[in-house]
């Protein structure tokens, strides 16, 4: 395959992954839809009555919204409309190359020119990994948009201590991809993880392992990182393409090796007035994280949340049997407390 170089008016490099890979996904019939934000297009899935009220899913890294197939079908069975981006740089959304283009503010805005476009109002927000960290600011700077939010191994990155202590404004130029690595794969990381006894409860040493390894692993595939989800996930093959399909090869690979490390290039003072701005979301806001998962699903993560947002007083939080790509794992049940979470609140 060879891959067309494209080019925003402003001269922004990116690439389009090709229609043909997302052919006879299974269990994924939808029609794809676009939009464009920032001269980029960026997919949409849009199912499910349009008069309906809306829930937004978003999804994380290294994903895109095939990880919801196991939701969409019930939230739109109980009469929502769902509307289910992939973010830039994953899934069928288009493919900056710069390397610099992913940070949680730009995703954040672009959320917002989604939300904008679409004429959006009134929302359910289901946020999961980077789709709840960078809609969290979102939310945070533009509440008026969103009648209720339920998130998922996820928080912001400094509420207001940092989720997670790793080094901030790393130069990304200085990790490229080494075709001569040791550590190649993502079992390759996580042995060196184990060895090295990152995986504990503090598991900024992992994440920030996994940050460098996601930047210059050689043999980087998303299949590979959801399958190794903490609470152990299994797929089929048609079902790790699919996974896969969005990066056929390494030039629409930015996105899902940039991703990790938007944890780093944070606007400190960004950061911490939307912490305070969320403090003050009194919506309804709910939080069901999967018990298994040790990144970004600790109770201390949840709890900072639950303890300080007031829309999440009174609310049914809960740790169910799910690690980190929760949609996955329990997609049926995350839809089922979903549409509970919307028909009593």
């Amino acid at each position: 395959m060879s891959a067309k170089l494209q080019y925003t008016t402003d001269g922004r490099e990116f690439v389009r992954t090709p229609d043909e890979q997302f052919q006879n996904l299974p269990d994924f019939p939808y029609k794809p839809n676009y939009m464009e934000v920032d001269g980029l297009r960026m997919h949409y899935i849009d199912e499910g009555p349009k008069d309906g009220e809306v829930v937004l899913l978003l999804h994380g890294q290294p994903d895109w919204s095939y990880l919801y197939r196991k939701m969409i079908p019930i939230i739109t069975a109980a009469g929502y409309r769902v509307i289910a981006p992939d973010m830039i740089g994953m899934g069928r959304s288009d493919k900056p190359t710069d390397i610099h283009t992913h940070t949680i503010y730009a995703h954040a805005g672009w959320w917002l020119k989604l939300i904008q476009a679409l004429d959006l109002k009134d929302i359910t927000l289901f946020g999961q990994d980077w789709g709840g960290f960078t809609s969290l600011l979102t939310v945070a700077n533009h509440p008026e948009y969103f009648q209720r939010v339920m998130i998922s191994n996820a928080a912001l990155n400094l509420m207001p201590e940092p989720v997670l202590n790793i080094p901030l404004n790393i130069n990304r130029e200085d990790y490229p991809v080494d075709p001569d690595a040791l550590t190649r794969t993502f079992d390759d990381f996580l042995k060196v993880c184990q060895e090295k006894g990152y995986i504990k409860e503090d598991m900024s040493d992992f994440f920030q392992g996994w940050m460098t390894y996601a930047l210059t692993g050689p043999e980087l595939r998303a299949s590979d990182n959801i399958m190794r989800d903490f609470g152990g996930i299994e797929l089929t093959t048609d079902e790790v393409k699919a996974y896969d399909a969005p990066f056929p090869e390494e030039i629409y690979m930015t996105g899902i090796r940039t991703l990790p490390s938007m944890a780093s290039m944070l606007d400190i003072e960004a950061s911490l007035a939307a912490w305070e701005a969320l403090k003050r979301y009194n919506r309804p806001f709910l939080t069901i994280f999967g018990q298994y998962d040790m990144l970004v699903g600790s109770e201390k993560i949840q709890n900072t949340l639950i303890e300080n947002i007031p829309g999440a007083i009174g609310m049914a939080h809960d740790r169910i049997p799910a690690g980190h790509f929760i949609q996955e794992s329990q997609g049926e049940e995350m839809a089922a407390r979903l549409v509970d979470f919307i028909s009593n609140h």
